[in-house]
Formats: C-alpha cells, sequence, structure tokens
C-alpha cells in the first residue's frame, strides 16, 4: 500500500543542510514573503510595449516562473477566467482570450521550477470538491509539496451559463450557490462547505495506512466514498483567500493560510492586520498562521525623479484612450462610446442595474463614485482619460532600488503585512528588474532570505504541518 509520502522533491532538490537551515536565524528581523502573479485582464498589462509576449505560450509562463525562483519567491500565482467577458455585448477584446486552464498550466510549471509554490485560483460555485481536492493534491505530489488553491466563490449567473445542466438552468442555478433560498446563504457559505469538504477527502487517507471512508452530507454536497489520492507531502495544500470585506477576513481567519487583500497607506494596512490576525484566535489559530499579502506594483529608477517618471509613462500606456472609456462606463454603465477620452464627463447619472458590461465585478456605490470622480475633475479640470488615471493609479511601491527596498521592509517591520504578491505591468519579463536589484538589498537588510530552507511551500510560508484529523 502507497505510503501517502510523494517520494520525490522536485528535479534537483534535496533537503536543506543544517548550515542552510541556520541562513535566516540569525537575524531577528521579521521575513518578507514575496509572490509572483502573472498579469493580464484590465489595464493592468501594457500590450503595447515591444517588450510584451504572448499570454498563451508555455515560454511566457515559465518566464516568469523561473525568474520568480531565482529571486526565491515563495508562490507563483495564477487567476481564473471562467467565461470570456463581454462590454456591450461583445467579448472584451482588451482582456485576456485563450489563456491556459491554470492546474494544467502548474502541473507543466513544476516540471521545470524545483522550489517555487504554485498557486491556482479555482471556483467552488462551479466545481466539485472530490475533483477538486484530487486535482490538488496531484499537483502537491507530482510538485513535491509546492501547491497552493485559491479558493474563490461566484454570485455570477453570466459566468454560471456555462454550466447549467441541459433543461434544468433553475435546478442548476440552485445546485451551483446562485439562488437565496435559505436565509444567510451566500456563495461564500457554499465555499466554506466546499473547503471542509476536500480537507474531509485530504485526511481519509493517513500516511502508511488504507484509506478511509468518506461520508459528508452537507446543504451543498453529498460525498460517499474513498479518496483516490494519498495523503499529499503538505498534508494539505496552502489554501489561499482574497478579499477584503468583513466575510472575506473572517473566513480567510478561520480556514485559509495566506489572505491576499488590496494595498493602501501604511496605516491602513497596519489596522487591517490588527483586524484579521485578531480574528485568528476565536477559530484556534496563532497568527502565524495566517499570512497577509497585499498585491502591489513596482515602479524602479536610477533616481526618484526617473522612477516617478517611468510610473506616469506606464499608467498613460495601461489607460488607453479605450480602456479610459471603459473604466468610465463601469461606473456609470451606460454607453459612453461617444465620449472623447480627453473631453469632460458626462453630465448623465448613473444606472447602477445596468448589463452594460458582463461577467466583471460591479462597481459598488457607482453614484459615490461618480460624484468622487466628477469632484476631482472639475476641481483639478482634468479630462475623462486623466480622471481615469489619477483614480484608479496602480503603482504601490515607485522608487530607486534602495527606497523600493526599504520600504517594503517597513511595511513588513511594522506589521502593516507579512509580504507582498507583485503584478508586473510587462509579460513576461516585468520581474526582472526588481529580482535583479531589490532583491539583493532585502536580503542585504536580512529581511529576505538568501535560500529556499525548506522543500515544501508550507516550509517557505513558515507554516505547520497541518494535523491528521482521523
Amino acid at each position: 500500500m502507497a505510503t501517502g509520502r510523494s517520494t520525490t522533491t522536485g528535479r534537483n532538490r534535496t533537503t536543506p543542510t543544517n548550515a542552510t537551515a541556520r541562513t535566516n536565524a540569525t537575524t531577528h528581523k521579521k521575513q518578507i514573503h514575496l509572490a509572483a502573479h502573472f498579469p493580464g485582464a484590465d489595464n493592468t498589462t501594457v500590450w503595447a510595449d515591444p517588450r510584451s509576449r504572448s499570454q498563451i505560450d508555455f515560454s511566457s509562463f515559465e518566464h516568469l516562473a523561473r525568474t520568480a525562483e531565482r529571486g526565491k519567491f515563495d508562490f507563483f500565482f495564477l487567476a481564473e477566467e471562467l467565461r470570456l467577458r463581454e462590454h456591450r455585448g461583445r467579448v472584451h477584446d482588451l482582456d485576456v482570450a485563450g489563456r491556459p486552464e491554470s492546474l494544467t498550466l502548474l502541473n507543466a510549471l513544476a516540471a521545470v521550477t524545483d522550489w517555487l509554490g504554485l498557486a491556482a485560483t479555482v471556483n467552488a460555485t462551479f466545481n466539485e470538491p472530490y475533483e477538486i481536492a484530487r486535482r490538488f493534491a496531484s499537483l502537491d505530489h507530482l510538485s513535491g509539496g509546492r501547491a497552493a488553491w485559491n479558493v474563490v466563490a461566484s454570485p455570477d449567473a453570466f459566468t454560471g451559463e456555462n454550466f447549467r445542466r441541459a433543461g434544468r438552468p433553475d435546478r442548476a442555478d440552485l445546485d451551483q450557490g446562485l439562488d437565496a433560498a435559505r436565509p444567510g446563504e451566500t456563495p461564500s457559505t457554499r465555499a466554506a462547505e466546499f473547503l471542509s469538504t476536500a480537507r474531509e477527502l485530504w485526511d481519509s487517507w493517513p500516511e502508511g495506512e488504507t484509506p478511509r471512508p468518506v461520508v459528508h452530507h452537507g446543504r451543498h454536497f453529498s460525498v460517499e466514498g474513498r479518496f483516490g489520492v494519498p495523503r499529499s507531502p503538505q498534508g494539505h495544500p496552502v489554501v489561499i483567500q482574497a478579499g477584503d470585506s468583513g466575510e472575506d477576513r473572517e473566513f480567510a481567519a478561520s480556514a485559509a493560510d495566506v489572505i491576499l487583500t488590496p494595498h493602501g497607506t501604511l496605516e491602513a494596512g497596519r489596522a487591517r492586520y490588527a483586524d484579521v490576525k485578531g480574528r485568528l484566535a476565536r477559530h484556534g489559530r496563532e497568527p502565524d498562521d495566517l499570512k497577509i499579502m497585499p498585491g502591489v506594483t513596482v515602479v524602479l529608477g536610477d533616481t526618484a525623479a526617473e522612477a516617478q517618471e517611468k510610473a506616469a509613462e506606464i499608467r498613460q500606456q495601461q489607460v488607453s484612450p479605450q480602456n479610459a472609456i471603459l473604466a468610465l462606463e463601469q461606473v456609470w454603465g451606460r454607453d459612453l462610446s461617444a465620449y472623447d477620452p480627453d473631453g469632460p464627463l458626462p453630465a448623465l447619472d448613473p444606472d447602477p442595474d445596468s448589463a452594460l458590461v458582463q461577467g466583471r465585478a460591479k462597481t459598488t456605490n457607482a453614484p459615490q463614485t461618480a460624484a468622487r470622480w466628477r469632484a476631482l475633475s472639475e476641481a483639478k479640470g482634468l479630462s475623462i482619460r486623466q480622471t481615469v488615471i489619477e483614480s484608479t493609479g496602480r503603482q504601490s511601491f515607485i522608487g530607486t532600488p534602495d527606497a523600493v527596498a526599504a520600504e517594503l521592509d517597513t511595511f513588513v517591520q511594522s506589521d502593516a503585512a507579512d509580504g507582498f504578491v507583485l503584478v508586473p505591468h510587462l509579460t513576461p519579463g516585468g520581474l526582472d528588474d526588481f529580482v535583479d536589484h531589490v532583491v539583493p538589498l532585502l536580503q542585504e537588510r536580512g529581511a529576505y532570505r538568501t535560500e529556499y530552507t525548506g522543500t515544501t511551500l508550507r516550509s517557505h510560508l513558515g507554516l505547520r504541518h497541518p494535523v491528521w484529523k482521523g
């Protein structure tokens, strides 16, 4: 009978020696965690840049993953698109189309990396626990313990149309958790049961024993049988939660290993950090059991002025005239294609019930957002495009490598974050400068590893191995 423990640790990996494991033990500084996100949708990626390459070819993903591993990052992160988004009834041509499925892609990346964690976003609304538990356990085995699952849920009926069962649309919606049949039921309620069921499956095959029957009958799922994959190197793949609402924070505190959050000021980061960490105790968890990692961007220059100039150029490229009108239509919910991006904002009021944009999260409080944009535009004399650029700025850290390294370190040492998910604006070379110029400075500060000191993603993140619950 299989032991349930992977016999491989990657292509060329060996367990670190005691000397290697002591690399960061001599410093008392809190260690920074880093992850890399492969960009694509909306106005993140600068498609027109001549250095931008394919969003589909495996070589692009391999380049970014290898760069992240060279920089000793914790993990590589992929988002998920289950339906091509539409704008004015047509496929939105500024989004990624045809990107490979995330788990398939990560299994391929496991063969060309040795240490880097491999994280995929997989939806708990349009899948089944057994299948997803099996696929992540398989990735964890094949990668030697580097798998991570970003658990998401969706109330989006537009996306759900791709998953309806023929002739039973109403029942399909009910099955997919899109109904409000019970008070308090949300897609996250289904996601919580989905995750707990997956963990029951992962725990059903103890190391060195035969698989035990799983019997689960819940609100959303009924599972009876034996799990087909032995306990994997990490016990459970690392679980990631993304979001910043009270519900998101509570779900992360109860069940996740990493929470991906927005980035803001140092003060806002410290308040969020204290709130999220403060929720852990009531779930029987310790502060180090959950890592808080905002998504950020970095723009580097030889001088502060050069970095600011580059950041402004990037924003101009990201918010093209077409993207400016798209952003405006997302808020207004109206067809504004006749408006000049270099002209003033529309005097029309937003239509909050519009279906102009499908498959994209709706702007919350659209009237208030429109009012803020109008006030900004009038106060500074900004055009539509200038207003969008100023209102949706994405550069988090701008400056020389020394300045950026210092600021990243300050956020982590001040308990405003445990680390960061870097979102480059170029594919696939957008991390090269950061790894070449900022990572060595973080290492000199004693705030970042010089070598990997373990073989699994849990070890990279400093997370405990899950205790088997028999």
